[in-house]
Order: C-alpha cells, then sequence, then structure tokens
C-alpha cells in the first residue's frame, strides 16, 4: 500500500480503506495504448491518450486516471458520442492564434496538439493562443500548462463542462466546474503548476465519496429551496441530475465567504472556451439531447503560451519564480502544520511515491478484466489476478 498522502484541493492519493492493487508503469501504459487502439484511435493518437490519462495517476489525480479510462472514454466511444478517430480542423490562423474545430474527437489529442501549436507561435512570436470547439473531456488540464513550463513559456488553460454549477444567488446548474489552469516554469525539481476547478468540489470528488459512503462535504452544494444541500454524495449525484441541486463556486454559495469570486472565474473561463471559437456553453454541454438520449458534449478549451525569452530569459524567469515560492514556503507556519506547500509540490511528491506503479481500487480493476476480455487482449495479466 503507497503511503496515504492527503492532496491539495481534496485530492488524494491511496486512501487507507481503498483496498488497491499496484500496477507497474509499464504494463498499464502497455495495456491502456491497446486498448484505446482496439477501441479505434490510431496508436500514435492512443499513446497520446494514454500519456495524459497516466499522467493523472503518476500526480495522484486518481478521478481523471484509470478511474475514468472506461466510464469517460471508452463508453462514450461505444455510445457513439465520442469519435475515435480525431479529425483536428483548423478553422482559422493567424501567427500567433489559431481557431480549432475537434470534431468531438479525442479531447487528449486535440489538447496535445494545441498546447503544442500554441508553444510553437510563442517561441517564435513570443505569445501564442489556440482556442478549440467540439472537443471532448481533455484528462488533467495540468498536463497541458506542464508542457508549456517545460518549454520555458508560462502556460495557461481551461475547458468548459457539463453545467452542474450554479451562479452566486442561483440553485440551478449553468456552466461547469470550469477549470483554470496554470503553469509558470521555476529552478526547482518542480514547476508551478495550478490545477483546480473554479467550483469548490467537483463530480469526481463526490463520486469518490458515493464508493466510501460517505456525505457530501458541507458547504459542497445548494438545494433547490437555498439551502445548503445534505445527505449522502451518492444521493446529491442523483440530486445533481434531477436538477434538485448544484456545485457551489469557490467560495460557497452567496457572497459572505466570497462566493462571487468563483463565479467570476468560472465565467472567464467559459467566455475563453466559447466566445472566440463560437463554441457551445451551458446548458449546450448536457450531453443529452432533446428526449433525453446521449449527444456528443461539443466542449471548449483555450490555450495561451507565453515565451519567457521573449522577456528577460528563461533563466531569469525561472530563479525568480523559483525565489518567490521558497520564500512563501518560508512563511511563519501555523500551530502544528508541518510544512507550507506551493501548487504542483504535492504532485511531484506523489510521482516519487509511485514509482513502482499505479494503485488500482477493486472496482476498476473489474472494468480493465472486462476491457481485456472484451478486446481479446490476452497477453495480459495483472497482479491481482495471482
Amino acid at each position: 500500500m503507497l503511503p496515504n498522502i492527503k492532496m491539495k484541493n481534496g485530492r488524494y492519493q491511496a486512501m487507507a480503506n481503498v483496498k488497491t492493487t499496484v500496477v507497474d508503469w509499464k504494463t498499464i501504459t502497455n495495456f491502456v495504448t491497446d486498448a484505446f487502439v482496439g477501441y479505434g484511435i490510431p496508436r500514435e493518437d492512443a499513446e497520446i491518450c494514454a500519456d495524459v490519462l497516466l499522467e493523472s495517476d503518476k500526480r495522484g489525480i486518481e478521478s481523471h486516471g484509470c478511474n475514468r479510462f472506461k466510464p469517460i472514454y471508452l463508453d462514450r466511444i461505444e455510445a457513439g458520442i465520442q469519435n475515435p478517430v480525431t479529425n483536428f480542423e483548423i478553422i482559422k490562423e493567424t501567427e500567433t492564434t489559431a481557431v480549432v474545430d475537434g470534431h468531438d474527437g479525442m479531447g487528449q489529442v486535440i489538447g496535445y496538439k494545441s498546447m503544442k501549436m500554441a508553444i510553437e507561435k510563442a517561441k517564435k512570436y513570443g505569445m501564442g493562443m489556440v482556442v478549440v470547439r467540439n472537443s471532448c473531456h481533455y484528462g488533467i488540464a495540468g498536463y497541458y500548462t506542464s508542457m508549456a513550463a517545460k518549454a520555458g513559456c508560462i502556460g495557461l488553460t481551461g475547458t468548459n463542462a457539463r453545467p452542474t454549477v450554479a451562479p452566486t444567488f442561483g440553485v440551478e446548474g449553468m456552466f461547469g466546474t470550469n477549470p483554470l489552469t496554470l503553469g509558470v516554469p521555476t529552478d526547482e525539481a518542480f514547476d508551478f503548476n495550478l490545477d483546480c476547478a473554479t467550483s469548490t468540489y467537483q463530480n469526481g470528488k463526490l463520486e469518490y465519496y458515493e464508493r466510501l459512503g460517505k456525505n457530501a462535504p458541507a458547504g459542497a452544494l445548494v438545494a433547490a429551496d437555498g439551502n445548503a444541500y445534505v445527505g449522502l454524495a451518492g444521493d446529491a449525484l442523483k440530486a445533481m441530475g434531477r436538477g434538485e441541486a448544484a456545485l457551489c463556486t469557490l467560495g460557497g454559495p452567496g457572497e459572505e465567504q466570497g462566493g462571487y469570486k468563483g463565479y467570476g472565474y468560472a465565467m472567464f473561463v467559459e467566455f475563453l472556451s466559447a466566445v472566440l471559437q463560437d463554441g457551445s456553453y451551458g446548458k449546450a454541454l448536457s450531453g443529452k439531447g432533446k428526449n433525453g438520449e446521449k449527444v456528443p458534449f461539443h466542449l471548449g478549451h483555450f490555450f495561451i503560451a507565453i515565451d519567457t525569452d521573449h522577456f528577460l530569459g528563461e533563466d531569469v524567469c525561472r530563479k525568480k519564480a523559483g525565489d518567490i515560492i521558497r520564500e512563501v514556503r518560508s512563511a511563519k507556519r501555523a500551530p502544528g502544520a508541518e510544512r507550507i506547500y506551493t501548487a504542483g509540490e504535492k504532485e511531484h511528491e506523489v510521482r516519487l511515491a509511485r514509482e513502482a506503479g499505479v494503485p488500482i481500487n477493486e472496482s476498476v480493476q473489474a472494468e480493465i478484466c472486462a476491457v481485456r476480455d472484451k478486446l481479446g487482449l490476452t497477453q495480459y495479466k495483472f497482479p491481482w489476478e495471482n
């Protein structure tokens, strides 16, 4: 069992009360790639999808890793609402910008190619921005800001999502958890990488609590009567589906704790995910048609890269950023607090702790075996089968 490391923003590594089995990275990478290929994704694209998916587990963000391999990607391909072959169409392009239509292809492929394009433009012209329409779930947003930071760029990305979050003083889900993600190159062993939603909690966190039989966290949701939702996480997810509850923005309901701030940031992400590319937004991202049938999500993303060499240089940026975070971490600590962290630090430590492989819980083990058997990938036998 891996150490029980509590992650920032409610993220977790391997929690003590969840039984897991570790699978080495080579095995799980090859299997996920082969499974994606088995579902019709070209191998080169499948390798990108697997890398984004498993990078989440390497950072301890289990809500977006193997736990979502089948239900979010394979099931949607099977349902015909996501295309395994990605048509990455450039609608308009200038020296520093581009508009892309993803035609409901693989979000990870679209995200990778878009941030790569933004970085290339930034390296040549100082800044680059690519916006996307008609995409699908693109995995952890921090993957793309890490791409930028590794290239010596400051990176930004965001995406809209299915409407589960209520505006301040509202009780209805009108926009998604809409992450606003930032990456800055530093001279430390890890870059600054802030990857978090603009809502207080996320669907994935509630799904995790549901597996544990726990209540929805206090302040996570607002009920239709305007009061805080109280109940089991599983019941909360069902209530959200019926329109009887919605997630709150950062700061919670109302304005007393600054909920309007999270609301404003969420709207900014919604704008950049839709207005520049004439994309879908809000209720149109529910994944449901007029008769309740499953339809493509048509998500929008944006990717921004700012090249530090076009200012005073990457070395200057990295050292200054490192000086800033080191000074912050040296601040006087609260009684009982062992240390102060900066964004990206805990994920870096989880990566080091998980060198042996990825911990996979029993429910995901069953899904992986079912996918293997369906595709006839008989060359794979997993540790939990011994």
